[in-house]
């Protein structure tokens, strides 16, 4: 990973294809993004994972999403993953992630599902959604979260709103529909995310 990547910033490719993922990364890569998440309601998610390390793992962090079991960070590690993002707080999906070496990024709602994922052992807690949250909410966990917690707005951020979450103290953002959707091309996919990582880097 190079001094110039904006950190923090995490393309979500929900539905990307095995067949296409590559070409849609590798703008987001050129674009400074530090990783790359797919979900595993993806089609054939671990062989776009294991694409993805071959070609970038030296360049960004490559993981999944939509992590619900143990046995799903288990395969995640084996096809390369080396962060695991939920839509929850699960201690032992948080436990087994640890254990292998992994990065997990849990789903709070509530500064309760926060504590409960830090207390399982997380450092970075996903907002999901964080418009539920919000930039207010964002600033109140912040006052009483331990420190070297980091919050990932995710679910309605974008390049509109970029900035203010980071001035809020949000330590990424994980961007899906705002930056790819299924079906788009890749030039399309590169520009939303030199857009976004501008806003993002010129927030500070």
């Amino acid at each position: 990973m190079t001094d110039t990547v904006p950190t923090g910033l995490i393309a979500i490719l929900r539905g990307v294809r095995s067949d296409e993922v590559l070409d849609i990364a590798e703008g987001i890569v050129a674009a400074g993004f530090s990783a790359i998440e797919v979900p595993l309601n993806s089609p054939d998610p671990l062989a776009s994972i294991a694409a993805l390390v071959a070609r970038f793992g030296n360049e960004v962090e490559i993981g999944a999403g939509t992590v619900l079991t143990a046995d799903q960070v288990r395969e995640c590690e084996q096809a390369g993953a080396r962060i695991i993002v939920a839509p929850d707080t699960d201690r032992e999906v948080i436990s087994t992630a640890l254990e292998l070496g992994l990065t997990p990024y849990p789903g709070a709602t509530t500064p309760t599902e926060a504590f409960a994922a830090i207390k399982a052992g997380a450092t970075k807690v996903k907002l999901f959604p964080s418009l539920a949250v919000g930039i207010s909410g964002l600033k109140a966990w912040r006052e009483v979260l331990p420190a070297g917690t980091e919050l990932f707005p995710v679910g309605g951020v974008g390049a509109d709103n970029a900035a203010e979450w980071r001035n809020a103290g949000a330590a990424g953002l994980g961007l899906g529909s705002s930056l790819y959707r299924r079906g788009d091309r890749p030039d399309d996919v590169h520009d939303r995310a030199q857009t976004i990582a501008s806003a993002w880097v010129q927030a500070h």
